[in-house]
């Protein structure tokens, strides 16, 4: 979407006049985007002074394009300036520049090639190096922008830290960073005539097609020959994605419908349900694939950043470069609000039991249900109700039927889509029986003996054993702990250096901070994951630790619940201010989608005394 868009001359009277920030406001509302806060504004104010100061020279011509917060298509993604015209030799060229007021910066670590730390919105946080901000924006346009492809237009990344202080320049050049500034160079306080020399070296002149944003924005969306390719060698020959049984039924119903939608421009809509380890997210990613290499607009869609973020780094092998071209399939529902109708031809919404009403900050939100449905052509939600862990998810059979009645989509709901099976959990469909049996889910739950499955569970006396015995079946980083709402967050609010502290002397911290790959990170395995870290991710064992929201009353024999028990740092479930009912429901889908992420094992430690020996007795 195209916001201030003018000539050069245009631009740079803008400046002097001291009108630019207000037309930017002016515009960014009037295109309904979720811009120009206080903060916002008063960096448009500064950081234009510093790009007219560099674009202001005769060798520029005054009819060149520059374009400002240019919102990338499909994404809620907006590029601060963009200069585009053509080069002493006719070659058509767009310079993109990621704007940064910071006056210093430094590397996180040498694990983490993206990211760096500075101090921005009042306070020190880890954020994306600019020069790879710049290069992922130029990579969305190579791989899905037609004109772009066929139009042999040249992208030129790079960034300009017009206030960065000389003497931290090489925190951000170090080699960690190397391939991002190589390919997208920054340029800081003392370096504008360098900066200036780099922008005259792409565009000093007008193009002969015209305004070459307009020609981009109009476009065609598709993802490119290339991105095709490189998401099929990804996927290719990786077990993990492999199909199975009924999902490869569900996998071919699924490429029927899409054709149907194609052919004739109707909108359907796919519910897939199943239970915990029955394929769902594996489907979802087989189903991206397909879709990509058929030249269809696709993506993969969760809530939670934990599934996407861990899929991604297995596609890419967490080669920086592959995390660039096909960062954009996994995305969040967060900015669909403002995608046009059917702009995708197939959105897969994994963990669709998670879909809330609005995130924070997407003022445009409604409803995710809704405007998934809305956006694309087909969507295919992946569903199971027992899994809506907060009082804000939606996601659910009824609330996908209301909308796809609203916005006219046919929904598809049928044997073919229910997934049974179980490949999880030893592929034991009674082990998820067992888990509804001991949580008391249901008032005829299926009496299932443990100890007749070929699955390895256990309950421990001392959280220290259980974490030890998970140690031992870590060689293959496949074993994590995972835990409720019941412990505080002390080290992210500045209260001590551990989180949880246990009876026995067992202490532990609440996963990484700032670790989007924190299920698949080798340094993890002390930390405990919560269970929006944990949902939709599996490892070969798991071991959950149960606190005072669940207990056993030995006199009446019933699981109790107690939503007292949960964690005053607890600002996203909601439970503890729910109805009795609500918050029971939601602390037992909980548990058990903790005590259901394991492959091959799951040991427990409950706080409750009483509870712990109520699970003795059902594995002896």
């Amino acid at each position: 979407m195209i916001v201030y868009n003018g000539t050069k001359r245009v631009f740079v009277e803008d400046v002097r006049n001291n009108v630019i920030a207000d037309k930017i406001l002016s515009l960014v509302r009037e295109r309904g985007l979720a811009a120009g806060q206080e903060r916002e504004f008063a960096s448009w104010q500064n950081s234009m002074q510093f790009m007219r100061n560099i674009v202001d020279d005769a060798d520029i011509a005054d009819d060149v394009q520059i374009a400002i917060e240019y919102n990338i298509p499909q994404t809620s993604k907006r590029v601060d300036f963009i200069i585009m015209g053509a080069d002493s030799t006719g070659k058509d060229s767009i310079v993109i520049v990621e704007l940064k007021q910071w006056t210093k910066a430094e590397v996180v670590d040498d694990d983490m090639h993206f990211s760096v730390r500075t101090y921005v919105a009042s306070d020190n946080r880890i954020v994306c190096h600019p020069s790879y901000q710049a290069y992922s924006y130029s990579r969305f346009l190579v791989n899905y922008s037609e004109v772009v492809q066929s139009g042999g237009i040249r992208l030129v990344p790079c960034a300009y830290l017009h206030n960065y202080m000389p003497a931290y320049r090489s925190a951000l050049s170090a080699d960690i960073y190397k391939d991002w500034f190589t390919t997208a160079p920054f340029f800081i306080m003392n370096e504008s005539r360098q900066f200036n020399a780099f922008i005259k070296k792409h565009v000093t002149r007008k193009s002969s097609r015209g305004d070459l944003l307009f020609l981009i924005d109009h476009g065609r969306i598709k993802p490119t020959k290339s991105l095709q390719d490189a998401l099929s060698s990804m996927v290719r020959g990786t077990p993990v994605f492999d199909l199975l049984d009924e999902q490869a039924v569900c996998f071919d119903m699924c490429i029927r419908t899409i054709l149907q939608c194609l052919k004739d421009r109707k909108k359907r809509t796919i519910l897939i349900q199943g239970g915990p380890g029955t394929g769902k997210s594996v489907l979802a990613v087989n189903l991206l694939m397909h879709f990509i290499t058929c030249s269809c607009n696709a993506a993969y869609v969760t809530k939670n950043s934990a599934p996407r973020q861990a899929f991604l780094s297995i596609l890419s092998q967490n080669k920086a470069q592959n995390i660039a071209d096909i960062g954009i399939l996994f995305r969040s529902p967060f900015g669909l609000s403002q995608a046009p109708q059917n702009s995708y031809d197939c959105l897969i919404v994994d963990e669709a039991h998670r879909l809330v009403k609005k995130m924070y900050g997407d003022w445009n939100g409604e409803n995710q249900v809704k405007e998934s449905i809305n956006a694309s052509l087909l969507t295919i939600f992946m569903l199971d109700e027992d899994q809506a862990v907060t009082t804000k998810d939606i996601g659910s059979v009824e609330e996908i039927s209301k909308w796809c009645g609203e916005l006219g989509s046919r929904i598809i709901m049928r044997d073919e889509t229910r997934l049974t099976s179980q490949f999880r959990c030893n592929g034991s469909d009674a082990y998820i029986q067992f888990i509804d049996r001991i949580l008391q889910r249901a008032e005829e739950a299926v009496d299932v003996d443990i100890q007749e499955l070929n699955y390895d569970f256990r309950v421990f006396d001392s959280a220290c054993e259980m974490r030890e015995a998970l140690r031992e079946r870590n060689g293959e980083n496949k074993a994590r702990m995972v835990a409720g709402y019941c412990y505080d967050w002390n080290v992210k609010n500045g209260r001590g250096d551990v989180d949880i502290e246990l009876a026995d002397g067992f202490t532990a911290r609440w996963n990484l901070a700032n670790d989007k790959i924190w299920a698949i990170n080798p340094r993890s395995f002390e930390e405990v994951g919560c269970i929006h870290t944990a949902q939709g991710l599996e490892f070969d064992y798991v071991g959950v630790l149960i606190g005072k929201d669940l207990t056993y009353d030995a006199a009446t024999g019933q699981v109790r619940t107690d939503k007292n028990a949960i964690s005053r740092d607890d600002k996203s479930s909601g439970i503890r201010t729910a109805s009795d009912a609500d918050a029971r429901r939601l602390i037992l889908n909980t548990y058990k989608t903790l005590l259901t992420r394991g492959q091959k094992g799951c040991f427990v430690y409950c706080e409750d005394d009483a509870l712990r020996e109520y699970l003795k007795g059902f594995v002896g």
